[in-house]
């Protein structure tokens, strides 16, 4: 398999623009890189590439692989699936990335089934080993334990990866990039055809776009406690999640939950209050920048990630930060 070269990642676009997952994957794709000696290639299916291309170059790639067809301005399974077929026949990456969108969790099972390898889903993190394998981690069996995959007799080696795991690249003009525009031939999809785009209307701010989020967990007595903590992340501007059981308990939706079985999310600043620490909620909050928890149990694992540990119980301690927080912004 010497002859399959190159990291590529592919460039998923939101409303005519490079979605911020694909620069996540370029960043960790350039680390990669440093490891296996490869090329990092960016690969656009769109219309109109306008600026796009330049902006992945300028953010970790060394190349960008254009394909441009007035049937690439909106995306459909079928179409991509067999450019992205022919443009890996073609050039054989080693390895393909795609975020674990919607559009990537639909987009690169289809592409796996047509080139007959490997795809590991939700991938928490990547590295290379010492024969050049890409290892794959995502969590398992419930997101009890993280388990660590490779793809050793078949190329591409492809995963899709959690949005906010990687950081991206500070923007940096590339003057060595190269944009490859290649000529491939794209068919229509008559099956169907898209009529009109609604945007989700959403409530608040997303715990995944979030700057500061309070998390509740298991250790949370009753539904009405959550008004305490609700009051909380109000004073601090910030949004309310939780862990599984709360999900479980059908306290709050699946939409702010945290952890393996959930989103992950890269705050400036995350809460903790009542969770012991569990692996599968570690991972979603493992690159947040300040890390605060709350918990009666001095042993807990969670104060192990922890910046700040407050050991006591939350009914006690959760009113007097919201005072303490009143007490500040008066001065």
């Amino acid at each position: 398999m010497s002859d399959y070269k190159g990291i590529w990642v592919f460039a998923e676009r939101r409303d005519g623009e490079i979605s911020d997952i694909t620069f996540e994957l370029l960043a960790k794709a350039k680390e990669l890189s440093d490891k296996s000696n490869e090329e990092v290639v960016a690969v656009l299916l769109t219309q109109e590439p306008n600026d796009m291309p330049k902006s992945m170059l300028n953010r970790g790639a060394d190349k960008v692989i254009v394909v441009s067809s007035e049937y690439l301005s909106e995306y459909k399974t079928i179409t991509y699936a067999k450019v992205l077929e022919a443009l890996v026949n073609k050039h054989k990456p080693s390895i393909f990335l795609y975020g674990a969108t919607s559009m990537g969790k639909d987009l690169a099972p289809r592409v796996m089934a047509k080139l007959q390898t490997g795809l590991t889903a939700d991938c928490m993190d990547l590295d290379i080993d010492e024969n050049g394998l890409l290892i794959q981690t995502k969590p398992s069996y419930g997101g009890n334990i993280m388990c660590r995959i490779l793809c050793p007799v078949k190329r591409p080696q492809m995963a899709t990866i959690r949005p906010k795991i990687f950081s991206p690249l500070t923007e940096m003009e590339n003057l060595n990039g190269e944009i490859m525009v290649e000529n491939i031939e794209v068919e229509p999809e008559n099956d169907f055809e898209i009529l009109e785009r609604v945007s989700y209307e959403s409530y608040g701010v997303k715990i995944e776009d979030a700057e500061i989020v309070v998390v509740a967990g298991r250790g949370v007595n009753s539904r009405d406690d959550m008004a305490i903590i609700e009051d909380l992340a109000k004073e601090l501007k910030g949004v309310v999640a939780v862990t599984r059981p709360l999900v479980d308990a059908e306290w709050y939706d699946p939409s702010v939950q945290i952890g393996a079985s959930g989103k992950t999310v890269k705050p400036r600043l995350i809460i903790n209050i009542g969770i012991s620490g569990a692996i599968q909620y570690n991972v979603g909050i493992q690159n947040a920048k300040l890390i605060v928890s709350i918990n009666t149990n001095a042993k807990a694992p969670i104060f192990s990630i922890s910046h700040y540990g407050i050991v006591g119980d939350y009914k006690k301690i959760v009113p007097l930060l919201k005072e303490e927080l009143k007490k500040i912004r008066k001065q």
